[in-house]
């Protein structure tokens, strides 16, 4: 059968248009004018005789109809870069970039990386760490590790597990605390010491605070880290008291460099872990093995096992 398709110069300025709500930003992107903009829009509307803007006097919003057609074409758009980009560079097939925060990176996955290449030696793995998620637009990443929701419709979610966090501090920190007259037996006693906070996970302490119904404590009057890794390492010191959750935590606390104050008091963080990667490549080879090899090993690991929610395991894709 015959495709019906528009002309593609004008769907190019529609789906820019609508990404940025703006033909004056859409003009720039595509470094055309605006009135270029405007007429292939109108273009475009005439050939399909139905209207995707609606145009006021000092801005443009998308129509129903335009809101609903926007997503296939910006989806379509994507698909055809992505496969333009392996075309012209075959050889990124066998490199595999995953985005992560270095705390996932340095306590858990690198112990465990040599096995997953000695499983895959044609592919090359890279690294990138940051405490923010990933951008798969801008930045080369095909796979991201990251806590948080499933948000983004154009993105492919494999659910991991689901955290809970655990105050915890140093042996040595807890019976100097002991000694001094302020012990840590119940969670109010945390007012008498200082907290260690990581900022980019700023509402982790506030989260189990609240949950834990203890008040009168300011998180923020503590030192600040910009990871659970420095956080960690400073409670091992003796320096504080820090959260913690798994995998971050597992072999400080077999090995006796922290202790978990209150078990009892344990509480689910707001976020799940996941493995997201955008849509249109969640059916790649080299994301697949990655995606299958890292969910075996966290069903493997006796401290993440029991910390998969099995009504988080929704169908692959959503």
């Amino acid at each position: 059968m015959k495709r019906r398709l528009p002309p593609l110069t004008a769907l190019r300025a529609f789906e820019a248009a609508a990404r940025h709500v703006s033909f004056r930003d859409a003009a720039e992107e595509l470094a055309v004018s605006q009135s270029a903009i405007s007429h292939q829009i109108k273009h475009l509307e005439a050939s399909l005789g139905i209207e995707l803007f609606i145009r006021t006097a000092r801005a443009v919003e998308l129509s129903e109809v335009g809101a609903m057609y926007y997503p296939v074409v910006r989806d379509s758009f994507d698909r055809i870069d992505a496969a333009t980009r392996r075309l012209l560079s075959p050889e990124v097939e066998n490199v595999l970039t995953i985005q992560m925060y270095s705390t996932f990176a340095v306590r858990w996955l690198m112990p465990r990386l040599q096995a997953f290449q000695s499983a895959c030696p044609h592919l090359r793995v890279r690294l990138n760490t940051s405490q923010i998620d990933a951008d798969f637009s801008k930045h080369g990443v095909d796979l991201s590790v990251m806590i948080g929701q499933r948000k983004q419709d154009a993105l492919h979610y494999d659910y991991l597990f689901s955290p809970r966090m655990m105050v915890v501090c140093s042996p040595k920190y807890l019976e100097t605390a002991r000694k001094k007259g302020a012990p840590l037996a119940r969670p109010a006693d945390l007012a008498l010491h200082p907290i260690l906070q990581v900022y980019p996970s700023a509402n982790d302490w506030a989260v189990w605070l609240e949950a834990n119904d203890i008040k009168g404590i300011d998180p923020d009057a503590g030192l600040r880290f910009d990871s659970y890794d420095h956080a960690l390492k400073t409670a091992a010191r003796g320096l504080g008291v820090s959260l913690a959750m798994q995998p971050y935590v597992a072999e400080d606390i077999e090995a006796g460099h922290l202790v978990d104050l209150f078990p009892e008091k344990q509480v689910r963080t707001i976020g799940h872990w996941f493995l997201t990667c955008p849509k249109e490549r969640s059916g790649q080879r080299k994301v697949r093995l990655f995606a299958d090899w890292l969910k075996a090993e966290i069903a493997a690991d006796p401290h993440l096992a029991p910390l998969i929610d099995n009504a988080m395991l929704a169908p692959s894709g959503t």
